[in-house]
């Protein structure tokens, strides 16, 4: 309650402080504004930031060059309510807006946070994390976007948007250097084939070596290696019609990631035992043993055309897009040193999805319209297998070593295979494992729209609605040739040993009890009313709900719902050993109630988002050690916060700071099930979700003789926090505290020299941290990348 009121306390300060009569001439001109007016797209109406009665933030084609962000990961550091973490793969990574978000490492879950490239929703990371050669602009829409967004926006939005040919022939090409062997070429050439026909095609290379030592196989690990390649073509036969037609292609092959220890448990020295090794108990020492390098190949491809024709009451647009995602990842899957356990998956996803909408054009109109219809078909194909290696049977045997005094001395595995009569030498035997086949259909239609009333010039009300319905078609099957986890041990002398049954038998889905279906269908709305102040303040207020629908656990943890046990019993189709657990979790809803200010002026401008956001049934995906445990947080709640100042004291140089001032909470959540995870966690800081999010950036434009030059910096820092719910803070706990440096210049001839450093201190914290498979009381963790540096060289020609 008491950080409630500070929250509404700075809101109300800053607020205030604005100096409402600064421009006692509301007609006056504005030539002389220093702000740059930043056009938007991502609410599907072109308007400029500080029109737009929504959360936003927006960063620019000027600012990413000239910050030298790398990666769609680096938009953190200048986005304070944006996170973005890679975890044990280059295709595993989670966005989170607000403290919200999921579905990395499980391919039954779709993002949160929808991510969309030029308009055209990309459903899995994997498939968000293209190297694009030319960028215009990154769009963060905070909060639930339900009503506009057919798909899985419960927690905000990502919208990427590349710029159209320009017709001129010309183009640029760049090539970098930097620390770690890093080396990228890009390049660019735009030209046209007739007035109504232009086009452009671009391409990059992205390659560096690793900076995380596998110390067992003498590899670097979470080294770059990828390119991509991109088309376009852009056909205006009038001037009122437009065809945009694209077409991507691109591949990472990568060793990644690189796995540090947090903290050593007894299973340790059982590991050593066994001829491996661990570097214990230090995350940043950025070096550990594996007995594989974990490969990472993901190969992306897709097409999309979008249609604009405009009409004389309105507009009508078309956007059809086709993608293909292959994901393919090797690994270790007990991290360390010994072969003891290992794993290979391969997710192959298909996607199709058609959005049709009708806009109004009439801009002097009291009533602004958008109506329209997004349709989804989703394939998702995913193998996964986990093998015993050879080391397999020593380290088990090693780790019961305890019960040879009931044993009289004898190996704990032979006096169990004597006991149930199985051949000697069979427990835990190299290439001993499960190995599960998934697949899910996801067919989805929305039907939305938004319509704003302007009572006056100054006061608007907005109303939008979405209707969507998401069905699944699941079938999970597997092959399991672990004889160990098929004993039935439980009411034997051997009871005590059942821990170690890791793959425990499986039941295939559908079955006569479970149909391996969902079907869910939800109505969401916003409603908002904005007002003008005056020509330079506005503010609003509104209230909104959001939708994701059922999510799969497409894992080797995918286990009947308790509820079922009866039924599973009665039709006779229980396997033994059979464990329950969650099959899927029910729909996230989300609600937001905010108010707002934006105020632009000469020199600065400033946005406020005052916000209260709780998600119910919010979708929680743990990785416990053995696999995935997928419950739902009866409700997770946060009130906030967020701001962006912008000054410009002087002409050339601009400062920021922009923050998120968060206090989460889990109002209700029993926690999941499994042996390491979370209890009760309700009335708990859901973790990861730093209270304090903070961003200042500087950039200095300067001439340099004949060049045009910059430097620029932005200092990130998140306060500390518990890493995971299922692993103590006291063993891993994350703050960010991050600088990035660069600078450059253009001389008259268009070349550009720049310098770049990012992680400048080389700053430690974790990302993030989980309980070691088959290693009870070992945890697992994942460090930061260190401080890299480069120089690029751009020639625009």
């Amino acid at each position: 309650m008491n950080r409630k009121i500070s929250l509404i306390s700075v809101a109300v300060c800053l607020t205030i402080s604005i100096p409402v009569s600064a421009q006692t001439d509301e007609n006056a001109e504005n030539d002389a504004s220093r702000v740059e007016v930043i056009q938007i797209t991502s609410t599907k109406r072109t308007k400029t930031l500080q029109e737009v009665p929504v959360a936003v933030s927006v960063t620019t084609s000027e600012t990413i060059e000239k910050a030298q962000i790398q990666d769609v990961k680096d938009l953190q550091t200048i986005v304070p309510s944006l996170r973005v973490t890679q975890l044990q793969s280059s295709g595993n990574t989670n966005f989170v807006i607000r403290g919200f978000g999921n579905g990395a490492n499980n391919p039954g879950i779709e993002p949160s946070v929808g991510v969309f490239i030029d308009g055209v929703y990309r459903s899995r990371s994997a498939a968000a994390l293209s190297d694009l050669p030319r960028l215009d602009r990154v769009e963060v829409l905070r909060g639930p976007q339900s009503t506009l967004f057919g798909k899985n926006a419960s927690a905000g939005v990502i919208s990427i948007v590349t710029p159209k040919p320009s017709g001129e022939t010309g183009g640029y090409v760049l090539a970098g250097l930097g620390n770690y062997g890093f080396k990228n070429i890009k390049g660019l050439f735009e030209s046209a084939i007739s007035d109504e026909l232009t086009f452009d095609v671009s391409g990059s290379i992205n390659k560096r070596d690793g900076w995380f030592d596998n110390l067992e196989t003498g590899t670097d690990m979470n080294n770059v290696d990828r390119w991509s390649a991109r088309g376009q073509m852009v056909y205006a036969p009038t001037k009122t019609s437009e065809f945009r037609f694209i077409v991507d292609a691109s591949e990472l092959e990568e060793i990644c990631c690189g796995i540090a220890n947090a903290q050593s448990g007894p299973a340790t020295e059982s590991i050593r035992a066994v001829g491996g090794n661990i570097v214990e108990n230090d995350i940043y020492a950025r070096e550990n043993y594996l007995n594989i390098d974990p490969v990472n190949k993901i190969e992306s491809s897709g097409a999309s055309l979008q249609g604009d024709i405009e009409f004389e009451k309105f507009t009508l647009t078309s956007i059809t897009s086709y993608r293909s995602n292959d994901n393919f990842f090797s690994i270790d899957t007990d991290f360390s040193g010994a072969d003891i356990v290992n794993g290979r998956d391969k997710v192959e996803t298909d996607t199709f999805t058609q959005e049709l909408r009708i806009t109004s054009n009439d801009e002097d109109s009291i009533f602004e319209w958008m109506v329209g219809g997004f349709y989804f078909d989703e394939d998702v194909s995913y193998q996964s297998s986990v093998r015993f290696g050879t080391k397999a049977r020593a380290y088990f045997d090693e780790r019961l070593a305890p019960l040879s005094a009931l044993t009289g001395g004898l190996a704990p595995l032979a006096v169990t295979e004597a006991a149930f009569g199985v051949t000697s030498g069979t427990l835990f035997g190299n290439e001993q494992g499960v190995t599960e086949y998934h697949k899910m259909q996801n067919k989805a239609f929305s039907l939305f729209g938004q319509f704003d009333y302007h009572f006056t010039d100054d006061l608007t009300a907005t109303m939008g609605l979405n209707y969507s319905n998401d069905k699944k078609s699941v079938s999970i099957s597997q092959d399991n040739d672990d004889t160990f986890s098929a004993l039935p041990l439980a009411g034997t002398p051997f009871e005590a040993i059942a821990g170690l049954q890791v793959f425990p038998s499986f039941l295939d889905i559908p079955n006569e009890v479970e149909s391996g279906k969902t079907d869910d269908s939800e109505t969401t709305y916003t409603a908002r009313l904005s007002y003008k102040l005056n020509r330079d303040i506005s503010i609003y207020g509104s209230m909104g709900t959001g939708f994701k629908a059922s999510s799969w656990n497409l894992t080797r943890d995918s286990r009947p719902f308790l509820r079922d046990m009866n039924s599973i019993s009665v039709a006779g189709i229980a396997p033994h050993n059979l464990t329950f657990g969650t099959r899927y979790s029910d729909p996230e809803k989300a609600t937001v109630k905010e108010l707002g200010l934006k105020a632009m002026f000469d020199v600065w401008s400033v946005n406020l988002a005052l916000f209260e956001q709780k998600i119910e049934d919010f979708q929680a995906n743990i990785f416990v050690g053995t696999g995935f445990v997928l419950s739902n947080a009866t409700e997770q709640s946060t009130k906030g916060l967020e701001f962006e100042f912008t000054y410009y004291p002087l002409e050339g140089l601009r400062l920021g700071l922009a923050g998120t001032l968060l206090d989460p909470v889990y109002d209700s959540y029993a926690g999941g099930s499994g042996p390491d995870g979370p209890t009760d966690l309700t009335g708990m800081q859901p973790s990861g979700v730093s209270e304090t999010n903070l961003s200042a950036s500087v950039i200095y434009s300067f001439y340099l003789g004949d060049w045009d030059a910059y430097i620029s910096g932005d200092y990130q820092y998140d306060s500390e926090v518990q890493s995971n719910d299922n692993v103590s803070a006291a063993i891993a706990s994350r703050e960010v505290k991050q600088l990035n440096l660069s600078a450059g210049a253009t001389s008259d001839e268009s070349l550009t020299i720049s310098v770049w450093i990012r992680n400048a201190t080389d700053q430690d914290y974790l990302l993030s941290a989980f309980p070691a498979p088959v290693q009870t009381g070992t945890f697992n963790a994942y460090p930061s990348q260190p401080r890299t540096f480069g120089l690029s060289i751009k020639k625009v020609y």
